[in-house]
């Protein structure tokens, strides 16, 4: 059944991107939010595909005029959010949305669909394991490394506000299990 929301957050280096994208190449009824980021690119990423790349003045512009559904300023300066417009546009073709988002703009968007919605919290097993992922990236500075290890920290503490805690110490365990539970969400009335 279409017209739903699948809500995946985590703390960075989790999986849920990994995880995310797994189950759009299951699901044809998927399609992905994405979110928008006052943040620099990273690597090969593109405007448009895996976010869309605002500049902070046209970001905090488009908060003022009450276009997004969910935003945080995650990072000093640095912000994140999901567009009303794309959302609703995917909703009313008959898709149904997946989201690969930070902690607290998954919980917002559940409370903003409620039964809609599936908030499905990744959990790494631990901050070392977290830590090692990161490091292993090798996409960022260590004063950048060390603020998402604590902020990990800080969203680990949201977990149980999720409807579903999915462990990811086996990519291969992990993402059967985020089939499974997709697909039974996607199948309910």
């Amino acid at each position: 059944m279409a017209g739903k929301l699948i809500i995946f957050s985590a703390p960075s280096g989790s999986g849920k991107t990994t995880l995310v994208h797994y189950l759009l190449g299951q699901f044809e009824e998927l399609v992905f939010s994405i979110s928008a980021t006052s943040r620099e690119k990273r690597g090969n990423e593109q405007d448009g595909v895996d976010y869309l790349f605002l500049n902070k003045e046209a970001f905090e512009d488009r908060i003022a005029a009450g276009d997004f559904i969910e935003w945080e300023e995650v990072y000093a300066g640095t912000y994140y959010g999901t567009l009303r417009s794309a959302v609703e546009q995917q909703l009313a073709a008959g898709k149904s949305v997946i989201f690969d988002v930070d902690v607290k703009g998954g919980l917002n968007i559940k409370k903003h669909f409620g039964p809609k919605a599936l908030a499905i919290f990744v959990q790494a097993g631990s901050l070392e394991v977290l830590q090692e992922r990161l490091s292993k990236r090798n996409t960022e500075s260590p004063e950048k490394l060390q603020m998402r290890l604590n902020k990990a920290a800080s969203e680990m503490a949201f977990a149980d506000k999720f409807d579903y805690i999915l462990v990811n110490d086996d990519l291969d365990t992990a993402k059967n299990t985020a089939k499974h539970v997709v697909g039974d969400f996607l199948q309910q009335a």
